[in-house]
């Protein structure tokens, strides 16, 4: 483990860069067997691959994190039965999904993690993303959430090379 890490654990506290930030887990708690609908928050090593922002409703962060505008066509299968599964999909869509440009501004800074990615296994777990919260500590689907001060904060300082989520049980 590294400063350079963001670290959560089941009291919802990250530790990164030497800060301590209030946080929501999966209303499931953290769980070691990560399954599609359990509200539980996978524990693991992973890595942010990318992420969305709203460009109409803020300028785009200063990140080595390859973000782009998320649009109104931008989702992300949730379907276990589809070809395209925990991957990104263009709206509509036959399939179950997640809108990646909500109006709620949930996803208003969001970042994917590699959780069940390369490749997807089916029911393992999907969307699993770093977002901003609904209120504070308001559980999510198995996402982890910051309010968007904080979520900014740490996408500006994230290290592509040596940045990592630790998700302890």
């Amino acid at each position: 483990m590294s400063i350079t890490d963001l670290i959560v654990g089941p009291a919802g506290i990250a530790r990164f860069r030497g800060r301590s930030i209030p946080c929501a887990i999966g209303r499931g708690g953290i769980v070691s067997d990560k399954r599609e609908g359990d509200g539980g928050t996978p524990a693991g090593i992973w890595h942010v691959e990318s992420g969305y922002y709203r460009a109409d409703r803020m300028t785009a962060p200063h990140t080595e994190i390859p973000l782009r505008a998320s649009g109104p066509r931008d989702g992300w299968s949730d379907d276990p039965a589809d070809s395209a599964y925990n991957d990104a999909v263009t709206l509509p869509y036959p399939c179950s999904h997640e809108q990646m440009r909500r109006g709620d501004g949930l996803y208003d800074l969001v970042l994917v993690l590699d959780h069940n990615r390369h490749p997807p296994q089916p029911g393992a777990g999907s969307a699993i993303f770093i977002h901003c919260w609904r209120k504070p500590r308001f559980p999510t689907a198995g996402c982890l959430a910051f309010t968007p001060h904080d979520l900014r904060w740490i996408v500006e300082r994230w290290d592509m090379r040596r940045s990592r989520v630790i998700i302890r049980l």
